[in-house]
């Protein structure tokens, strides 16, 4: 009787978290593309944005028009009380010294709704990356220690290295330091002749890495939310300061607590899309998907979700 009592514990245990390990999460979508839309997104997920908040956002290359317009998020961001946070660019560019990218913030028109922090503009700090295949730590801009909650605004669309630009490389890439985009993109390896030849595979899962390392610093992803927008869908980024023209329409605002469930349901909506052969293209000739699969792996999220539309 003992025995089959301890073998019914054990049973009931391993459902449990099974149960655990497959859970969904939930993602908010509404078609409303507009400050109302942003607000209501931002409702549903039952998070509130408290202490000094930083927003995670792209400012967008000099030339690219396709970065979250300031008038769709600007009600949100002072909401919030946010303060717009970036890190330079690691490639060059207009955004590769602190004063040129507060320039092109300013001429995107961030400035007019918050102040914008370059959180890297005084140095650099490092996170520790837990049993981390590639990195060892996450090189981030010091000012990150300054924030007591990060709400990230992500502009979802195609990426040249990465297939897509998602919620997950917004925290990876997008909050790392210019020397730490750099490690990313060369997996870990302090020693590369370059940045730009890394195994592409190795590339995507060292973002997911960074992006876990974010995640754990803030209360293990309590202090933490996100919000993607599915508009301007090229196949080309942000960072592009001449990206192609977007051949799909534009879907909508989702939100969650999960990035990876987030991405995954951004992702799942372009397959759905009829006109999305263009970013499904790019997303696969990069082994795009690799990135959530391996944040999956890793405990950033879950890739299984409900999509609850609130519209």
């Amino acid at each position: 009787m003992k025995n089959f009592s301890l073998l019914f514990i054990s049973l009931l245990l391993v459902i449990v978290l099974a149960g655990s390990a497959f859970a969904s999460s939930k993602v908010f979508f509404t078609k409303d593309i507009s400050p109302a839309g942003m607000m209501a997104i931002y409702n549903r997920l039952g998070r509130e944005a408290t202490g000094h908040v930083g927003v995670k956002l792209s400012t967008g290359e000099a030339g690219n028009t396709h970065y979250l317009s300031p008038n769709l998020i600007g009600e949100l961001v002072k909401h919030v009380n946010g303060t717009i946070v970036e890190c330079n660019t690691v490639y060059g560019g207009s955004r590769s010294r602190t004063a040129m990218h507060m320039q092109v913030a300013e001429d995107h028109g961030f400035t007019k709704i918050a102040k914008v922090d370059i959180m890297d503009s005084e140095g650099e700090i490092s996170l520790p990356v837990a049993n981390g295949k590639h990195l060892k730590e996450d090189v981030v801009g010091s000012h990150f220690r300054d924030y007591d909650f990060f709400l990230v605004l992500t502009h979802f669309k195609g990426h040249a290295m990465a297939g897509f630009g998602g919620a997950i490389k917004n925290i990876s890439i997008g909050i790392a330091s210019s020397n730490g985009k750099g490690l990313i993109h060369a997996g870990g390896n302090k020693n590369a002749r370059s940045i730009w030849g890394t195994e592409q595979d190795i590339f995507l899962e060292s973002m997911a890495e960074a992006a876990k390392a974010i995640s754990d610093s803030l209360g293990n992803g309590q202090r933490i939310m996100y919000i993607s927008v599915m508009n301007h869908l090229s196949v080309d980024c942000d960072c592009d300061g001449s990206p192609a023209e977007p051949d799909m329409h534009d879907i909508g605002i989702l939100g969650s607590l999960d990035p990876v469930a987030l991405d995954q349901a951004c992702v799942d909506l372009v397959y759905k899309a009829p006109d999305g052969k263009s970013l499904i293209r790019r997303m696969e000739s990069r082994h795009g998907i690799h990135t959530i699969e391996y944040a999956e792996e890793i405990g950033l999220g879950s890739r299984a979700y409900d999509l609850v539309s609130i519209d």
